[in-house]
């Protein structure tokens, strides 16, 4: 890694650390995974208000180039989320016994890549991990159908039905986090 390469990610994580406006802005955490390499960062970003995502949090991986910010960082969902611009690709586990495992991320696919031109061939090296990460944030509230790496998210929202997007959007959130199920969906009413 490069001397600048260093020296500018340990200015954005000062900067960070800094920034009183970071949480309310919707980008809650910002930092190295580990003690051992600047070039792999997580996040936490909140789901925007008035969005199929409100009242979420989401995790971001970040892979950082040795070139950086001469050419712009690799950011995901490790988790699965539903949206045009986000590659989802969920098979049906095997031997599953319950709902909550029946689907899982395929281990042959790039799931949770995003499709956002700033993090592609729009980048600048203007652009922080911060910016990179409020951007996602804003992608999240306004989905681009017509470029969509999910095509049944952008199928739903070219149709108009935005209250099946939302629904499938937040029940994909739920689902993945076993929260839509749980163990509720074994218990039966007494009585």
């Amino acid at each position: 890694m490069t001397s600048r390469t260093t020296k500018r990610l340990l200015s954005e994580l000062n900067d960070f650390a800094n920034s009183q406006q970071s949480a309310s802005s919707g980008l809650i955490s910002l930092g190295p995974r580990s003690d051992s390499s600047l070039l792999d960062w997580t996040a936490t970003i909140q789901g925007p208000p008035d969005s199929a995502y409100q009242d979420r949090t989401f995790v971001l991986a970040i892979k950082i180039p040795e070139t950086y910010p001469a050419h712009p960082p690799t950011i995901s969902f490790p988790e699965p989320v539903f949206h045009p611009n986000v590659h989802l690709k969920l098979t049906a586990a095997p031997t599953c016994p319950s709902p909550p495992h029946a689907l899982t991320p395929s281990p042959n696919s790039q799931t949770g890549e995003i499709c956002l031109d700033v993090l592609k061939t729009e980048w600048s090296p203007v652009w922080t991990l911060t910016s990179a990460c409020l951007a996602v944030q804003a992608l999240l509230a306004v989905p681009e159908p017509s470029s969509p790496l999910n095509v049944d998210a952008a199928n739903l929202l070219r149709s108009g039905d935005q209250v099946a997007y939302s629904s499938m959007a937040r029940m994909y959130v739920l689902f993945i986090r076993g929260h839509l199920f749980g163990d509720h969906w074994r218990e039966v009413p007494s009585g």
